[in-house]
């Protein structure tokens, strides 16, 4: 753990601080008096490898197959032309936000081109293709972090949800990431387990947690689960308190735990940019409504000081209850420091 946190701090430089610290001036201030104000270039940005996916997972737009955007390839030319616009102030890539990174064929060439930038990066996979050839370039690529998804120890349980996929396999991936991790001497990526809890497979966290100890994964993360329609209940809806983002209200209706504030940390410090060059304002826009811009026909600095993004972020401001992509978020409601 404390290598991961001084490779965190070796991606950092003057200019990408004093970014930072200006960031977060613009969103104070922005809350202050009730207006958006944007000082700086984003923190840390996702970015699309692809929206394809080896499994059908019931709450994720590309398992269900369900996106009205088309599905394709993050191309290595324009993710490069477009990293160079941000890479002096970027501090953090995150190669993911729908679909499976694996994917597609280019991925690790474009995170070593990142991590050349001296950019801080991190993937998200469901460990199928964690074979060896695999996992001995991503180590090579310099890939910070690894976050794999379980979310079951038995194929009974793991296959409720990551439907299509083997328990197996994420096991057996994690084995090889880490044989080789040792077997090359390195000790990156972070590998994370992240299990995202739901009804079925709740019983099983200790589990997890007592599996992942064996194996020798660096981290392992119990992550609440974004739920569709939870209004009228739903049978992935976990029975635990503490592990369910939603509650049951007066009318018996479920709502969201966390109080929805007219302000979001997201809409200042980063974005993301989907496999086809555009501009949404986060992970949450899974289907890319919220369209702030086209990297094919604009530079990245004009697309994020430009009226139609502030006036998203005046959105925020004004009646985050009205933007429907908000209504089922848990994130950017703290007041960050």
């Amino acid at each position: 753990m404390k290598h991961y946190y001084i490779s965190i701090l070796r991606k950092l430089t003057f200019l990408k601080i004093l970014n930072y610290l200006q960031l977060l001036f613009g969103f104070h201030y922005s809350r202050l008096i009730n207006k958006p104000k944007q000082f700086a270039l984003p923190f840390s940005i996702s970015i699309e490898p692809t929206t394809s996916c080896n499994l059908r997972c019931p709450q994720c737009p590309s398992g269900l197959r369900e996106f009205t955007r088309p599905t394709g390839m993050l191309q290595p030319a324009f993710f490069e032309k477009s990293i160079l616009q941000l890479k002096k102030h970027l501090h953090s890539l995150t190669f993911y936000f729908q679909g499976e990174p694996y994917l597609n064929p280019e991925f690790l060439k474009m995170v070593r081109f990142a991590n050349d930038q001296k950019i801080f990066t991190v993937t998200s996979t469901n460990a199928h293709y964690l074979n060896e050839k695999n996992c001995i370039d991503t180590i090579n690529s310099g890939l910070d972090k690894l976050i794999i998804s379980v979310d079951g120890i038995t194929q009974e349980v793991y296959e409720q949800y990551r439907i299509g996929g083997s328990i197996d396999k994420v096991i057996e991936g994690t084995r090889e990431i880490l044989k080789q991790k040792k077997k090359l001497n390195s000790r990156s990526p972070h590998v994370v387990w992240q299990f995202v809890v739901f009804k079925p497979n709740e019983h099983q966290v200790d589990a997890v947690k007592k599996l992942g100890r064996e194996l020798g994964v660096d981290e392992i993360k119990i992550k609440t689960a974004q739920i569709y329609d939870f209004e009228n209940g739903s049978d992935l809806i976990p029975v635990t308190e503490k592990y369910s983002r939603y509650k049951k209200n007066s009318s018996g209706k479920y709502e969201i735990k966390s109080e929805l504030l007219n302000q979001c940390w997201r809409m200042w410090q980063g974005c993301v940019i989907t496999w086809d060059g555009k501009i949404v304002p986060c992970c949450f826009d899974k289907d890319a409504t919220f369209r702030l811009g086209d990297l094919n026909t604009e530079h990245f600095k004009k697309i994020w000081f430009s009226a139609e993004y502030n006036q998203f972020r005046n959105s925020i401001l004004k009646g985050r209850d009205k933007v429907d992509i908000c209504n089922n978020c848990t994130e950017g409601t703290k007041v960050w420091a």
